[in-house]
């Protein structure tokens, strides 16, 4: 479920760049945070527009690019009153505000592809999916693993004669099906501006269908959704166990469908495998072509590496990029980033070379995690061993304290001993990423007030080792 406004008025805007901090550090690590978030400052809110200040162009740039997405749609949950963010460079020792830079798009820009034709639902929703303007076709390093993929993605886009009706992409995590989606998205509103494109998650989808039942308004729901030319779906594994809303998606389905409107979804499982998942829907996602991502190959990711050091305009020696290669493996999302990590080491110490010695020394922690080869699953398995009760269960709804406990323990492992991002946790337990976050949270303070909850984690991480 998306995160809930929790904005209010007597909360000063530094207490909420307080907050949102506090949320910031624990989404994006201890390291990350110190480096290029911890410095930034308030400078003040107009006309719902927030800035904030940086201490060099560089940072700021950098912040913009990797950072400014997420703290967008973080404070504007927290305070209504934000529309956009705008960062400044201040000056070093007077605090003078030296260059202004470009805000964050806003929810009317083309980032935002959703068209609302309902009385109710004219102005911009803040949970509408955004498009990353770098998730291109022309920025995809295609290979064997996902060419199909790829080819199948391309068509939908350059065709207006629909081929195959829904098109379905399933992968694993960060191997490039959303890349693909936002992808086609972005193609189809430069070459066809006047098609009405929806690109949203499914779980924003919930939440949009909820608050309609909430406010009683699910025909301006309806309409806002079956009136479009392009209807796309993220994640559509989120809709399990939920009911209602897959009815409701079932007949917008059908109702786009019928109309000969394209409909392109991604999970991270075949409709088949989709565990929660109602078979007429189940059905439906069948009825199209579907294509899958396998996990990358050597050469794959091997590219994938000179393509983005390119884009960074770094140069990447290539034993670096072979060892980055051979030793990430799980997924492209983490692959890219170990690369932004190095880029920025480099970068920070004025231009440091790149050499194999500074790859391994600035990623120990990211190797350490691979090299123990630790997964979520392993991580449920040994929880539900050591506190006597299923996997299964700690996945399920209960909310007794003899399952809600080990549920929270377990999350709390998988976030330290894996490189797994909240999101991607939280989908091993049927949960969102702020649950995630309160479990961790949680266990954080046990640790401290219960030697027992101690020593537990410890003989966890123990047996988990070996």
């Amino acid at each position: 479920m998306a995160e809930e406004a929790i904005y209010n008025n007597e909360i000063s805007i530094n207490d909420q760049w307080e907050e949102i901090c506090k949320q910031l550090k624990m989404e994006f690590g201890e390291t990350a945070f110190d480096s290029w978030l911890k410095p930034l400052s308030v400078d003040s809110l107009h006309n719902g527009v927030m800035s904030l200040c940086a201490p060099t162009a560089f940072m700021k740039n950098w912040v913009i690019t990797h950072y400014s997405d997420r703290i967008h749609r973080i404070w504007e949950r927290k305070n209504p009153e934000i529309k956009e963010l705008q960062f400044i460079v201040q000056t070093p020792g007077d605090g003078s505000l030296i260059k202004h830079i470009r805000k964050t798009p806003t929810p009317q820009s083309l980032y935002t592809l959703t068209n609302y034709t309902a009385n109710s639902c004219n102005e911009a929703d803040s949970s509408a999916a955004r498009l990353n303007a770098a998730y291109t076709f022309e920025n995809f390093v295609v290979g064997k693993t996902n060419e199909f993929a790829y080819a199948a993605a391309r068509r939908v886009a350059e065709s207006r004669n629909i081929s195959f009706n829904p098109l379905f992409l399933y992968s694993g995590v960060g191997l490039g099906k959303t890349h693909l989606l936002h992808a086609i998205a972005q193609h189809i509103k430069k070459t066809d501006p006047n098609r009405t494109v929806v690109y949203i998650s499914a779980e924003q989808f919930l939440y949009k269908f909820v608050n309609a039942l909430r406010y009683k308004d699910t025909d301006a729901f309806k309409e806002q959704f079956r009136s479009v030319d392009v209807l796309m779906i993220d994640d559509v594994q989120f809709l399990a166990n939920k009911n209602k809303t897959q009815d409701e998606f079932f007949y917008t389905f059908n109702s786009l469908i019928e109309s000969g409107k394209q409909i392109i979804l991604s999970a991270d499982k075949s409709p088949n495998d989709l565990d929660g998942i109602e078979n007429r829907l189940k059905s439906r996602l069948n009825s199209g072509l579907v294509a899958d991502i396998m996990p990358t190959d050597f050469e794959l990711r091997f590219g994938i590496l000179q393509k983005k050091a390119e884009q960074l305009g770094i140069t990447l020696p290539e034993n670096v990029a072979e060892f980055l290669a051979q030793k990430i493996t799980s997924n492209i999302r983490e692959l890219e980033g170990s690369l932004k990590r190095i880029a920025a080491h480099s970068l920070l110490l004025s231009g440091h070379e790149i050499t194999l010695d500074m790859t391994q020394d600035v990623l120990k922690d990211m190797l350490r995690s691979i090299d123990r080869k630790t997964t979520i699953d392993e991580i449920q398995k040994k929880v539900a061993e050591y506190f006597n009760i299923s996997v299964k269960e700690m996945q399920s709804s209960r909310r007794a304290r003899n399952v809600a406990r080990p549920r929270q323990i377990a999350m709390y492992l998988a976030k330290q001993l894996t490189s797994r991002s909240l999101p991607e946790i939280g989908r091993k337990f049927d949960r969102d990423h702020t649950t995630v976050m309160h479990a961790v949270r949680k266990v954080e303070e046990l640790i401290i007030e219960d030697s027992s909850m101690s020593e537990s984690i410890e003989a966890l991480k123990h047996a988990l080792d070996n």
